[in-house]
């Protein structure tokens, strides 16, 4: 069965996590054999040399970027894999996150339900409590004893027993959008742009893109039927490599960002009452 979907992840020096999700990709999803497009920036940690090592073994579309030295960042790292889909959709994870049975197919069933609207539908998050924050309508924070918190303590068996269960108890959809991830139609995607490269290399760029969307009338939906692992920030905040602290360049990013954001849109973003991202009244 030729699958309707092309699974796009761009990574940074994320080798450890990016193990585990082309491995959850190729195992949990249903359509296992969807073309997979892996984008590496900038990357130092032996995650090139692990691509090019494991590329046919997961069936692996691989672009590698060693030296830019203008950064894609997150969003442009989107933006170059999108260009590349040749299938109706796409799916874009981050490389800190781990799935669970047929999560593609249920974000897929969503849009059996709104056939002629422009949308993007997420899969429900849960994640480890490593932020000291609650849970959010999309994203379950759960203790880190439950499944761990880190690539080498992480109990991948449990999680994904764990992920059938809430799958199984839990049928509802919502309108919401959590970060950058999940499955869109590659006319949508073009239609609006993609993600703006101003927001590079992190940090903004979702809120951007989300309400660049909300005015074309795009609908943002989370189906509970699909449900992901995230370790939560792992591929930009860098907290292995810091003492469990955001890096610098994150820190900068979020500075920059803000003040892009302001520039570009003349004030600061506005907010409902469930803490997404509205049109300015």
């Amino acid at each position: 069965m030729d699958s309707p979907i092309t699974f796009c992840i761009s990574t940074y020096n994320n080798l450890n996590y990016l193990k585990l999700a082309v491995e959850s990709v190729r195992e949990h999803s249903f359509y296992k054999d969807s073309p997979f497009i892996v984008h590496a920036e900038n990357c130092t940690d032996g995650t090139n040399e692990w691509l090019e090592e494991n590329k046919e073994k997961y069936n692996l579309e691989v672009h590698i970027e060693p030296n830019n030295t203008e950064v894609r960042g997150i969003g442009g790292g989107m933006n170059f894999c999108a260009e590349r889909v040749k299938t109706e959709y796409i799916m874009f994870l981050h490389s800190d996150f781990y799935v669970s049975n047929n999560w593609d197919l249920e974000c897929l069933n969503i849009f059996e339900e709104y056939p002629n609207e422009k949308m993007w539908v997420f899969s429900q998050r849960i994640q480890p409590n490593i932020f000291n924050e609650e849970s959010r309508p999309a994203t379950l924070i759960v203790p880190t004893e439950w499944f761990g918190a880190y690539h080498d303590n992480f109990e991948k068996e449990s999680f994904i027993d764990y992920a059938d269960a809430f799958s199984g108890m839990n049928d509802s959809t919502f309108e919401w959008a959590e970060g950058v991830s999940g499955l869109i139609r590659k006319k949508d995607w073009d239609y609006i742009g993609g993600n703006d490269p101003i927001f590079s290399p992190t940090s903004w760029e979702d809120k951007d893109l989300f309400l660049r969307m909300l005015y074309e009338d795009y609908k943002f939906i989370v189906t509970t039927k699909s449900v992901v692992w995230h370790f939560g920030a792992r591929g930009s905040h860098r907290l292995e490599e810091n003492d469990g602290k955001s890096d610098k360049r994150q820190i900068e990013s979020e500075a920059k960002n803000y003040r892009n954001w302001i520039n570009k849109w003349g004030r600061p973003p506005q907010f409902d009452e469930r803490g997404f991202i509205k049109r300015f009244d």
